[in-house]
């Protein structure tokens, strides 16, 4: 056990080296806090003599996306807890680099995080907040900034692949680039990825439009492949498959459940992107019905909220590599995930004049055209823990 415990040591002490050596402040990014609110250096405001806020909300952006689109989501963190956190939009993944797949991505994001988290000696806390694609590129970047809280138990959790996740709904311990990891939210990712039917509503249903979609997807580049499961070679499994296990020597659902609470904002309807059952990580019976939502003058986009429950399912590794066609990727990765507490929050702007708008307007990605998601924002940042 000693040597197993050695080499696990080394494996991440080797990582994180990796990770530092190539972190350096990327373009397009930008932190916000009370102190230095706007400002695009990591260590502005060191000169303040009020306490330093301890709590990083790294936030991601989707496809094509970049850092501006949570500008109004950082604006209001800071504003409703100036002493508390200190908001950085990571900007490593922007426009075209977007599609250069969400392992490369992942390890983009690692890099950025890691250099935010040095120049910020004082933090404490992280958190994740990532919308669309972004979800996914979390997803991978933590598992590398991911540590055991013991050696012996990352080594444990490498070899054992019976861990029982449903045992605690909560966090087993472990840090985020040496930090407590405390959020994990997601705004309409698709987290079963988009080659299942009706995963892209833009499709309507349509099974030749998907099969067309699934031979163009290499348009999307690596990323494309990624989200059609496009991706098997070296009788490997698809990484959103291997994602939904420790695998390989990265720590993808320890890092997950390390997380005090885990979040799934979702669009019932008009999000012609990312459809309702992969985002909100459900399987097609096990979404509400239209008769169950609820009327919320102060947040009147949500519809729905689901508290936080674990599924007691059977499931191992072995598991990942047995799924053939996509029903059966989507079962496996339904069962893996939900072996982890999820809170899921359902939003519709089916009444609103942005409502064709609504994958970007969920995060509010641009005032202008997606203001009516401000509530979504609001109700995030209400219900998030400091």
């Amino acid at each position: 056990m000693a040597s197993g415990e050695g080499d696990d040591q080394k494996r991440q002490r080797r990582r994180r080296r990796r990770l530092r050596a190539v972190c350096l402040p990327r373009p397009g990014c930008f932190t916000v806090s009370a102190a230095d609110e706007g400002s695009s250096a990591h260590g502005a405001g060191e000169g303040e003599s009020k306490p330093k806020p301890t709590h990083l909300v790294v936030t991601v952006n989707g496809i094509v996306g970049s850092a501006e689109n949570w500008h109004f989501a950082a604006k209001h963190f800071i504003k409703k807890h100036p002493e508390d956190v200190v908001v950085h939009c990571s900007g490593c993944n922007s426009a075209a680099r977007t599609f250069d797949g969400v392992d490369v991505m992942g390890r983009r994001l690692a890099e950025e995080v890691t250099s935010v988290v040095d120049s910020r000696p004082e933090l404490r806390k992280i958190s994740f907040v990532a919308h669309s694609l972004g979800g996914l590129i979390a997803r991978y970047a933590i598992a590398l900034l991911y540590e055991s809280e013991t050696q012996k138990d990352s080594h444990e959790k490498c070899e054992n692949h019976a861990v029982d996740y449903s045992s605690n709904q909560h966090s087993f311990g472990g840090k985020i680039a040496g930090l407590e990891p405390i959020n994990f939210i997601t705004f309409a990712t698709p987290h079963l990825g988009t080659r299942s039917h009706k995963q892209i509503p833009l499709l309507r249903g349509s099974n030749k439009l998907e099969k067309m979609a699934y031979r163009l997807s290499w348009i999307a580049g690596k990323s494309g492949k990624h989200l059609f499961l496009k991706d098997i070679k070296d009788e490997k499994p698809p990484l959103l498959l291997q994602m939904v296990t420790d695998y390989g020597g990265l720590h993808f659902m320890s890092a997950l459940r390390s997380f005090k609470r885990r979040v799934a904002y979702s669009n019932v309807c008009n999000d012609f992107i990312v459809g309702w059952r992969t985002s909100s990580i459900r399987r097609q019976h096990e979404l509400p019905k239209p008769q169950s939502f609820i009327n919320n003058d102060r947040y009147p986009h949500i519809v729905y909220v689901d508290g936080p429950k674990v599924e007691d399912v059977e499931f191992s590794d072995a598991m990942i590599y047995q799924a053939k066609t996509t029903t059966e990727m989507e079962e496996v990765m339904l069962k893996g995930l939900n072996r982890l507490s999820w809170e899921r929050v359902d939003v519709s702007f089916k009444k609103s004049r942005q409502r064709i708008f609504a994958h970007s307007t969920i995060q509010v990605k641009t005032y202008f055209l997606n203001s009516d998601g401000a509530d979504v924002i609001f109700h995030m940042i209400d219900h998030f823990i400091y």
